[in-house]
């Protein structure tokens, strides 16, 4: 069995310009009021399902595509599909976090009443990294790859017609 090595590069916090920080927190900013307001007038409990949007995903999977259109030119190649290609991976993963976030919100539901919150926090986190966890490796299995190859090799297909 192959061990998943996990590291962290701070080095890529340096590339993002000060407007892209910008643009994620106007926007996050901008569905929590959104929230708050939807929470205030018909209840929390709706107003809790906008604030789980994935405030910042919107813009990230933007500029995600963005930024790599602008490597891609410099280097006199179009980056379209190449950008396309990245967001979609954004988003792929972006998805298994919030089937996660699912998992998190059904353990805070059914433990809060008869555990203390830091407990029942802790489990909820738990819960989400372990399904996050488990279904990015299911995505990563030669099955999941294979869907994602074959999807990839038709719209390469597609693109070449």
């Amino acid at each position: 069995m192959k061990l998943l090595k996990v590291e962290i590069d701070l080095s890529a916090l340096k590339q993002i310009k000060w407007y892209e920080y910008a643009i994620r927190f106007l926007f996050g900013g901008a569905v929590t009021v959104t929230a708050g307001l939807i929470a205030k007038r018909w209840g929390p409990e709706l107003g809790g399902l906008f604030l789980a949007f994935p405030a910042i995903f919107p813009a990230s999977v933007t500029l995600v595509d963005k930024k790599e259109k602008e490597k891609k030119a410099k280097a006199g190649i179009d980056g379209t599909n190449r950008g396309r290609l990245l967001a979609g991976l954004d988003a792929a993963g972006a998805t298994l976090g919030s089937l996660g976030l699912i998992g998190f919100a059904i353990a805070v539901w059914t433990l809060i009443v008869d555990h203390p919150a830091w407990l029942v926090l802790l489990a909820a986190t738990f819960a989400w990294m372990f399904i996050s966890g488990v279904l990015w490796y299911l995505r990563k299995t030669k099955y999941g790859l294979r869907i994602f190859q074959s999807r990839h090799h038709q719209h390469q297909d597609i693109s070449s017609h």
